[in-house]
């Protein structure tokens, strides 16, 4: 169905520019024939030389060698003067540049105001072909003007195609709609080669494009991206041959005109088709590479890129169109860098946010799946987005934080861990006696090594600190596994053993505890402790602690 639809709407559009064609050849023919009547050769004044030129080559009053008049210096011969009259005239009607003989100047001593020299141009498109003043007072072609002219006529018949002009009439008097017979004939003709050419372009892209990513083992991507290339990739063709065979039709200037602007615009168009279906098939190929990375943040580029690029493919054919339509592109550049700056101002914080993504999008400071925290931000990274990022809470509740403000805030990423950290102290009563102390910390370093998912190379298990009501063991550790879940049960794990060694050794863990003494109670001794040695004999209680402490590990 949408194959049908494109050449329909193919023929529909040939069809409308035909009677486009009619609806301004009247007017083209009516002032034509104003100066119809009691012309001869003058090559007085530019406006004479252009009338000479353009009047005996109009098909009602055909006569090129007085039309070879404007183009005759004294070392040029008659023929190649009239095919140089014949072929600018044809060249400047296939193009639609329209001679308004209403604005040359008809002064004999006419001189350029820019150049300050005695020379005209006929069409500002066409500024190397001229008329100047000539020794003798004629005004006549330049010598220089040849040589464009020559190249002119290839540019709009190119291929070969002139030598089909050669073929077609050049005067007739009879004329239907607006048209001679040959021209309508000649539209006919161009619509039929359209619609054959785009059936058959059609038909031999889709196989080309069909084999080609068989051979390299994509079938399945051919009907959804690489076949909706084919139709635009036929229509660019189908109006490139109008563009180049239009020309012969030699219609009126005025149709010409608008047509030559019409594909000027419409070949881009196609063009930018092609390119935005393109666009596709380069995303199926980033999605192959990021499916071979590890980063699941790589899935998220792909449709990020896909965008940027569809977007630049349509700016840049839109400047292309509007460049080919005799736009001021530098002009209309400079007046959207001014809006765009009013523009940034107001939505500044859109833009931080864009520039938010692409910074997370090449530093990758986390990945989907990963929890991290930053500020009120606590959760799992669920998507991340042009302008903001997805969060899941551990509320289950969804985040939607802006990517500017990630990329400024400090992320602490739990996902990238390679080990999770265990610290705490494990607190026994003040009355546990100091071997006891050495074989429960001997066995909580025995539970560390004996488990599977701890980390052996680094833990610290030491009795480090004499607190208000216990005595304090420092147990830290570290676990290697990658998710919180785990990370709890392998803690539950640990801290049962720890419980159950306790239980067997007769450890009793602290709680907080106050006690109070009474310093003189009736018929009872005081609880407080009583010294009656001196330094001497204290020293001496020290130095044979350490000398049996000695002789005990020497045993």
């Amino acid at each position: 169905m949408k194959r049908l639809f494109f050449v329909r709407l193919s023929i529909l559009s040939c069809l409308v520019l035909q009677w486009v064609f009619l609806a301004f050849t009247s007017n083209a023919y009516g002032q034509e024939t104003k100066v119809a009547n009691n012309i001869e050769v003058n090559l007085s004044s530019p406006y004479h030389t252009m009338l000479t030129h353009m009047h005996f080559l109009h098909s009602g009053s055909y006569d090129p060698d007085k039309a070879a008049a404007a183009f005759l210096h004294p070392e040029v011969d008659t023929a190649s003067a009239t095919t140089l009259a014949i072929r600018l005239k044809q060249a400047w009607d296939g193009r639609g540049h329209l001679v308004d003989l209403e604005r040359i100047p008809k002064d004999e001593a006419y001189t350029d105001t820019v150049s300050k020299l005695q020379r005209y141009i006929p069409v500002a498109h066409t500024p190397d072909i001229y008329i100047e003043r000539q020794p003798n007072g004629k005004w006549l072609y330049s010598r220089e003007s040849f040589e464009a002219i020559d190249q002119f006529y290839s540019e709009v018949f190119p291929y070969g195609s002139d030598r089909l002009m050669e073929l077609l009439p050049h005067s007739s008097h009879y004329r239907f709609l607006g048209l001679y017979l040959w021209q309508h004939l000649g539209i006919l003709l161009l619509i039929t080669m359209a619609f054959l050419l785009h059936k058959m372009l059609t038909f031999v892209f889709n196989r080309l494009l069909y084999r080609g990513a068989h051979q390299l083992g994509y079938d399945k991507i051919v009907r959804p991206y690489l076949l909706p290339v084919a139709r635009p990739l036929s229509m660019f063709a189908v109006f490139l041959m109008i563009v180049i065979l239009y020309p012969l039709l030699q219609l009126p200037v005025q149709a010409s005109f608008y047509l030559n602007y019409a594909f000027r615009a419409i070949l881009p168009f196609f063009a930018i088709l092609v390119f935005y279906k393109l666009v596709d098939v380069f995303g199926l190929y980033l999605e192959k590479i990021a499916g071979r990375s590890e980063s699941s943040l790589d899935n998220n580029v792909v449709p990020l890129l896909k965008k940027i690029l569809r977007v630049f493919v349509v700016i840049i054919g839109g400047l292309f169109i509007l460049q080919n339509l005799d736009v001021n592109i530098t002009a209309l550049l400079a007046g959207l860098s001014i809006g765009g700056l009013a523009v940034a101002l107001a939505a500044q914080d859109t833009l931080k946010n864009m520039f938010g993504s692409l910074m997370i999008f090449i530093d990758k400071p986390f990945l989907v799946g990963h929890w991290i925290s930053s500020g009120d931000i606590d959760g799992t990274v669920e998507e991340v987005g042009f302008r903001s990022t997805r969060v899941r809470t551990f509320r289950n509740s969804l985040t939607y934080v802006p990517n500017g403000k990630l990329a400024d805030s400090t992320i602490d990423n739990h996902g990238l861990r390679q080990y999770r950290r265990l610290s705490m102290h494990i607190a026994v009563t003040y009355d546990t006696p100091p071997d006891l102390i050495e074989v429960f910390v001997s066995g909580l370093r025995r539970i560390v090594e004996d488990h599977p998912q701890t980390r052996k190379d680094f833990y610290i298990i030491e009795f480090n600190e004499m607190g208000d009501f216990s005595l304090k063991i420092l147990f830290y550790i570290f676990f290697a596994v990658p998710t919180w879940p785990e990370e709890l049960r392998a803690r539950h794990e640990i801290l049962v053993e720890i419980v159950r060694l306790a239980e067997k050794l007769g450890v009793r863990f602290a709680f907080p505890t106050q006690t109070l003494h009474m310093e003189n109670f009736p018929h009872k001794n005081t609880l407080t402790p009583h010294y009656d040695m001196t330094m001497k004999d204290f020293k001496k209680v020290m130095d044979e602690y350490f000398e049996a402490k000695k002789g005990s590990k020497m045993n």
